[in-house]
């Protein structure tokens, strides 16, 4: 080997050592940065000597990061679905509360009861309207809390589309930069860690899988079949409301659903096209889970309302009379059942807040004046009525009968076991994006071995230096002769 040839493959290792810790630098710099791919130089051997650099090399697991973006939208989907099934138990509250829908109405029972007792003891008719007042309030507030849900995923739904859209913008944006940098020689990591990170926060949004295309460019689709990426990007479409009122539905036309190239798609939690991921989660509580609650709510409603209008219960209503529960101070109106729930009050006839008397729990809502203040048989007649099996008129309760109590609990236990197996379906995929994701850090920066491949590297620099001395001597020796 001539000197000039060794000083040459000298100069080489010098520019691969300095290249190789300028890259374990930057790993060790960003060993905390999301979507960041650990990197390393690419060497060889150089067909005239020395040492070619190749080019710089991303080191992922593609099939790891699609499982891992594919875990994440199951995750963000569970964690929405049970935060509104805690939200809704929350506001009916559960049997051993005692302001939940069961303690509520087992307290207006117990009033009624007491006030057989004593008819003639205007505190005990009192604690009766006060008892039927705090019941209406909980059921209206709970359906107020309903629709205010469907709102907040109305919206929502709004905010995610444009996030998504902008997201997959700059998703299409840094596959163009990456085939122009690819095509001049450059470095594309750094604009794949910043694509990487955005097809991240679309998977959260929805679930997506990606395909590699030419030139270092990717493909999104969603798993429900959409093109989301490919070229161009799709043109997602939604128009949020306000406000979500129960008389609002998706197949009602009253609310938005999702158009993709100007086209309709499902939206629906069995068969989304976009579904699966959080924006999917916000459709369903929107659409299935708000709307399943009002109609529970609403058919409970109309069987307490039912219950306290009928005739043969209070002999002074005629058919069509409101009862102690009204439907906004009128009776209840069956083609008229959507949203009662939140319409639900207290007959002004027995309400002192409202200009009534509350001696007409023992006289009848449409007295007119004061009979036996002894007579206790229309409250008894009242107490019964609560413990009287009625088959439900509507609602999902089944074909069973059951009392105004039973009802309730059948109600708060179903809701019970779908907010437990929506916790179980959290805790799944909480467990499962969890341990992808120490999969994807493990196979990212570790820093030791950074340190050690630097030391390496050190020594490489030291060991080329020397021979460029060792060269410089030998060509000073030489011009000395």
């Amino acid at each position: 080997m001539t000197i000039s040839g060794a000083l040459s493959n000298a100069m080489t290792g010098l520019r691969a050592a300095g290249r190789s810790s300028e890259t374990i630098s930057a790993n060790i710099a960003n060993a905390m940065t999301p979507g960041y791919g650990v990197r390393s130089v690419a060497l060889s051997s150089s067909q005239i000597g020395g040492v070619s650099i190749d080019g710089i090399v991303r080191n992922v697991d593609p099939a790891l990061l699609v499982d891992r973006g594919l875990a994440e939208a199951a995750f963000t989907n569970a964690t929405d679905r049970a935060g509104f099934l805690t939200r809704y138990e929350d506001m009916l509250g559960t049997p051993d509360d005692a302001n939940s829908l069961s303690a509520r109405l087992a307290d207006f029972e117990s009033s009624l009861v007491t006030a057989t007792s004593r008819p003639d003891a205007p505190e005990r008719l009192e604690s009766v309207v006060n008892a039927a007042r705090d019941l209406a309030t909980l059921i209206a507030s709970a359906s107020d809390g309903v629709q205010q849900a469907r709102s907040e995923a109305d919206r929502n739904i709004g905010i995610q589309v444009d996030r998504l859209t902008s997201a997959l913008g700059g998703v299409k944006e840094l596959n163009q930069q990456i085939t122009k940098t690819l095509a001049l020689g450059g470095d594309t990591s750094a604009l794949q860690d910043n694509r990487q990170a955005l097809v991240d926060d679309i998977s959260a949004i929805v679930p997506v899988r990606q395909v590699p295309r030419d030139n270092g460019q990717i493909a999104l689709y969603s798993t429900g079949g959409v093109i989301l990426l490919d070229g161009g990007i799709a043109e997602i479409e939604f128009t949020p409301v306000n406000q979500v009122t129960p008389y609002m539905s998706l197949a009602g036309g009253q609310l938005s659903g999702l158009t993709v190239n100007g086209f309709s798609v499902r939206t629906d939690s069995a068969r989304g096209a976009l579904g699966g991921g959080s924006l999917g989660a916000q459709f369903e509580i929107r659409d299935e889970l708000g709307t399943d609650a009002q109609t529970q709510l609403d058919a409970l409603t109309r069987d307490l309302i039912e219950r306290f209008q009928d005739p043969a219960v209070d002999t002074t209503l005629a058919v069509g009379d409101a009862g102690i529960f009204t439907d906004a101070g009128a009776a209840f109106d069956p083609l008229n059942e959507v949203g009662i729930s939140a319409r639900l009050s207290i007959n002004a006839a027995v309400d002192e807040r409202q200009g009534g008397e509350a001696w007409r729990i023992r006289d009848g809502v449409n007295a007119v004046v004061q009979g036996d203040v002894g007579d206790s048989r229309l409250i008894q007649a009242l107490s019964a009525t609560l413990t009287t099996k009625r088959v439900p008129a509507s609602g999902n309760f089944g074909a069973g009968a059951f009392s105004a109590i039973n009802l309730a609990a059948t109600l708060t236990s179903q809701l019970g076991a779908d907010r437990a197996q929506a916790d179980q379906s959290l805790s799944f995929t909480s467990t499962q994006f969890n341990e992808l994701t120490q999969l994807v850090l493990a196979e990212g920066v570790d820093t030791d071995q950074e340190l050690q491949r630097l030391l390496l590297v050190e020594q490489t620099y030291a060991a080329n230096a020397r021979m460029i001395q060792a060269a410089d001597e030998m060509m000073q020796t030489i011009l000395r002769l």
